[in-house]
């Protein structure tokens, strides 16, 4: 198993921009993929990127392309969300995650149950 534990999360204003940070320990951060996930009030928990091991290829939800953007430094055990141009809409819970099925760290998977270690989870609200 892996700990993650995400940092970074505040109140911002739309437009404005917020880099998450996910911190892994437990297992050789470059042997699996990792992904970030969030759940808005009232609402169903939701894939927003990922990245496979080597951190050459990486996903995105329709929703985010082209403003966030996921990256890894397996250097440093540590995974980050650089959001930028953030909506009200982007309001939610963020979760790191990670995924050890070797399928999913090869190419890439989106879903919750490909994923097996969760962090606590990070707040970000972005106002109007």
């Amino acid at each position: 198993q892996v700990q993650l534990v995400e940092s970074g999360g505040g109140l911002v204003q739309a437009g404005d921009s917020l880099r998450l940070s996910c911190a892994a320990s437990g297992r050789t951060f470059g042997s699996y993929a990792m992904g970030w996930f969030r759940q808005a009030p009232g609402k169903e928990r939701e894939f927003v990127a990922t990245i496979i091991r080597s951190g050459g290829n990486t996903y995105y939800a329709d929703s985010v392309k082209g403003r966030f953007t996921i990256s890894r430094a397996n250097a440093k055990n540590t995974m980050f969300l650089q959001m930028n141009s953030l909506k009200p809409e982007d309001t939610a819970v963020y979760y790191c995650a990670a995924s050890f099925r070797d399928y999913c760290s090869s190419y890439g998977c989106t879903e919750e149950a490909d994923f097996g270690s969760w962090g606590q989870g990070t707040q970000v609200t972005v106002s109007s």
